[in-house]
């Protein structure tokens, strides 16, 4: 079973021309999500009144673009400029696109999942409009396949439909084309588990697999010092857990930087396992940083 999701993606694509950004200037995104394909980085951006737009890169350093993967249609089901946290992920030799909308079908925050031959797209909408509870409110959908090859939608249950403004982290199978869920959702745990946190926040979920079997989660939430990126871990090594809180991955105060959050994880060319997340979690500032992680006895550090 691989470690993340995305691990051997290979293959070459054609990098966006444009120059855009350079990462020691400070490159402006929120919730950043990098695939690595072959030699080639996307970063992918929301909260866009065009869609869902990504940035490529050779080096990490210098980026280019962006290009726009999935353009909002005239009859899209959401609000066309309300796209955040979108992840994409390889899944059977295509590209899934998951991210965040409020839908106007619902009257609630979803996940909508599109699928494309590229990681630039074009990507088009599989689901009918969302994945998800239509009574709840779903966000920050990430995929994780366990070792039976079973794809799952990790997910948040947010805060803001839990009667108690407990926030959950939740699963549920999909189906084999990744367009619905094929089982109801299952809590994994609740904000308050984490004994850091002081509210009912559970964003921007993301798993790793340790060598020793365990199954690890780096989420959101906010702390005395604002947002943060905690870790759980299910010492099973299974999805269903059960799940412990260990100590925080980032605070505010690493490196001389503000807060930050919303933490995913991919591999460098080189192998060098890398946290990519944003700081300070103050719009429109947010910039991107990244973080080279080694594992140690089954948990996740900052490499010295």
């Amino acid at each position: 079973m691989a470690k993340i999701s995305n691990e051997n993606v290979s293959g070459a694509e054609p990098r966006a021309k444009t120059y855009a950004f350079r990462y020691s200037e400070g490159v402006p995104v929120r919730d950043p999500f990098i695939l690595r394909v072959g030699g080639t980085y996307y970063l992918y951006e929301g909260l866009h009144p065009e869609g869902v737009l990504c940035y490529t890169s050779a080096d990490l350093e210098e980026w280019y673009g962006p290009v726009t993967v999935f353009r909002t249609p005239d009859k899209f089901h959401g609000v066309k400029n309300f796209f955040w946290a979108p992840e994409v992920h390889f899944y059977r030799g295509k590209f899934y696109l998951f991210t965040s909308v409020f839908s106007s079908k619902t009257g609630h925050r979803s996940i909508s999942v599109y699928r494309a031959e590229s990681p630039l797209g074009p990507f088009e909408d599989i689901a009918d409009g969302c994945v998800g509870m239509p009574q709840w409110d779903c966000i920050d959908g990430t995929l994780f396949v366990d070792e039976k090859g079973q794809p799952w939608m990790v997910f948040v249950h947010e805060w803001v439909s839990m009667p108690d403004g407990n926030g959950a982290m939740c699963a549920a199978k999909l189906s084999d084309d990744l367009s619905r869920f094929a089982s109801e959702p299952v809590t994994l745990f609740y904000a308050d588990e984490q004994p850091s946190a002081r509210t009912g926040v559970t964003d921007g979920p993301f798993l790793y697999k340790t060598e020793g079997g365990k199954l690890l989660m780096i989420w959101s939430n906010y702390g005395k010092e604002d947002y943060f990126i905690a870790k759980a871990v299910s010492d099973s090594g299974e999805l269903f857990g059960p799940w412990r809180q260990e100590g925080l991955l980032y605070e505010r105060g690493r490196d001389g930087r503000g807060d930050g959050g919303h933490g995913m994880l991919f591999y460098t060319k080189e192998g060098q396992l890398t946290l990519a997340f944003h700081s300070p979690n103050d719009h429109p500032n947010e910039r991107l940083v990244l973080w080279p992680l080694s594992e140690h006895a089954d948990t996740l550090i900052r490499k010295k």
